[in-house]
């Protein structure tokens, strides 16, 4: 395996391992694993793991993304994929930190490659390496399975290397990096700049009741989900101040904060830079938007991380005082290229057999969900309506937030989660039977469970399906049971 060192090599025998995150993972089979480093430039130290179940081996193997600015393994995807008799392979890409953290990347231009596209795909490489040396065979088909960063890791896979990968889950993917973290500066300083713009977390839940109050009933049903966000035009405005300020309204500042969330990010030109969130995420703007004080949210640290460490290479700079048209041009500038995955062109990857479904949550509070749609509509676009019905599907999720949670139904086999009916129900064994057996997937059972527990009560079952159709209330029957509903064009 050129530029690559194996560390270690362990036969686990013990149900419970704990690895190197400190995390005790449980109910495991027995396996080996095998961990390295890459180093394809003199500035490179990429991590890796690769597990391989000692028996029982379903001829398989699995890539594991990341979240954020990684910097980890995903041990956890690693355990689950042996409990299901995959191997599978991990990365940290190249720097160990937290994942909001971006401080490893100032001066370090060769781990931003790394981070961006080349440690994913050189993991794939040696994954398959070790796997040929250990069962002395090659795996018959390959996965990848990852959401936000993971999601753009995923496309990136499709676009860059096509023959890495059978089969690729892609969730809520950050794959128009640079945009998407400019159109939060947008935002931020929405927020930010004017005190009186700033929306405190104790006035989101008026917002989100205003919201629901407005749109909820639009597809039949009252039940706190909006099927389609796209069809609800709420105006901020209702809910303006008239006297004093209180909790459940919002000020004249406010209303254009709102607004703006809403929109998107746009240029001084008023173009718009990337798409804004929907009607119904406000549950999510606590944590990715607003924060609990101005400048505090996970969006705020995403972007500060991004500009300062990566594009302009300034620890000093302030995204309040910033100039969205010259830090967007810098950073297509200098980092598009190792870190943007929308080129729509995935011909290649069809080609060979490839097969992509991407889902987004409609109320994903940290990327607009109609990111992707206009992802896969430039795919349709880009390679005709045929050639890509042989390969790519879109699934757009009610009620769901970044990649998983929210008031809808969010647990349908994505990440190993659980569906109420079985793994065989789930988006990524849809994956595996569209690859293996040829069978474009249709409706997936999504469900959701008391306090969002798997191992809890099941509360609510509802289809997901294939965009553009959406799920449609038959008229009778229990809501909160699938088989009351059906797929039908909007």
């Amino acid at each position: 395996m050129p530029d690559t060192t194996i560390t270690l090599a362990q036969r686990v025998t013990d149900k419970t391992f704990t690895p190197g995150d400190g995390k005790p993972l449980t109910d495991l089979p027995e396996f080996c694993r095998v961990v390295g480093v890459i180093k394809p430039s003199s500035d490179s130290n990429i991590r890796f793991e690769v597990w391989l179940p000692i028996r029982n081996w379903n001829h398989k193997y699995r890539g594991m993304g990341n979240g954020g600015f990684a910097g980890h393994i995903d041990y956890d995807g690693l355990a689950n994929s042996v409990r299901r008799n995959y191997a599978a392979s991990g990365t940290d890409t190249g720097h160990e930190a937290n994942f909001l953290d971006a401080s490893w990347a100032y001066h370090h231009p060769e781990k931003v490659k790394d981070f961006g596209y080349r440690a994913v795909h050189l993991t794939a490489e040696n994954g398959k390496a070790v796997i040929k040396a250990f069962y002395d065979a090659m795996p018959q088909h390959s996965y990848f399975d990852a959401c936000s960063d993971g999601g753009r890791e995923a496309l990136m896979e499709a676009q860059r290397y096509p023959q890495d990968y059978d089969g690729i889950l892609a969730g809520a993917p950050a794959n128009l990096w640079t945009h998407l973290l400019s159109a939060g500066l947008a935002a931020n300083q929405a927020l930010s700049v004017h005190p009186d713009g700033y929306i405190s977390q104790l006035k989101l839940p008026s917002l989100k009741r205003a919201v629901l109050d407005s749109c909820d009933a639009q597809d039949g049903l009252k039940d706190g989900i909006i099927d389609d966000p796209r069809k609800c035009h709420f105006d901020p405005a209702t809910l303006l101040c008239h006297g004093e300020e209180t909790r459940d309204c919002l000020t004249a500042p406010q209303v254009e904060s709102v607004k703006a969330i809403y929109g998107g990010g746009r240029d001084s030109k008023g173009d718009l830079v990337f798409p804004g969130l929907m009607p119904g995420s406000e549950d999510g703007w606590e944590l990715w938007v607003t924060g609990q004080a101005p400048g505090q949210s996970l969006g705020s640290g995403f972007l500060s991380g991004y500009f300062r460490y990566m594009v302009l290479e300034d620890p000093t700079w302030n995204p309040l005082t910033a100039n969205i048209d010259q830090v967007m041009s810098e950073a297509d500038k200098n980092t598009a290229r190792a870190l943007n995955s929308d080129q729509p062109g995935i011909g290649d990857f069809i080609a060979h057999g490839g097969k992509l479904i991407v889902y987004h949550g409609w109320n994903d509070a940290a990327i607009s969900p109609l990111n992707s749609i206009r992802y896969y509509q430039s795919v349709i676009t880009t390679i005709g309506k045929s050639t890509a019905a042989n390969g790519i599907r879109l699934y757009m999720a009610p009620g769901v937030g970044h990649c998983i949670g929210g008031p809808g139904p969010s647990w349908f086999g994505q990440l190993g989660a659980a569906t109420a009916k079985g793994p065989k129900y789930g988006i990524y064994d849809a994956l595996e039977a569209w690859v293996e057996q040829g069978t474009a997937p249709g409706d997936i059972i999504a469900t959701k469970y008391e306090n969002d527990d798997p191992k809890g009560k099941v509360e609510m079952t509802r289809p997901l399906c294939p965009f553009p159709q959406q799920a449609k209330y038959r008229g009778s029957g229990d809501p909160n049971d699938y088989s009351n509903f059906s797929c039908a064009a909007p």
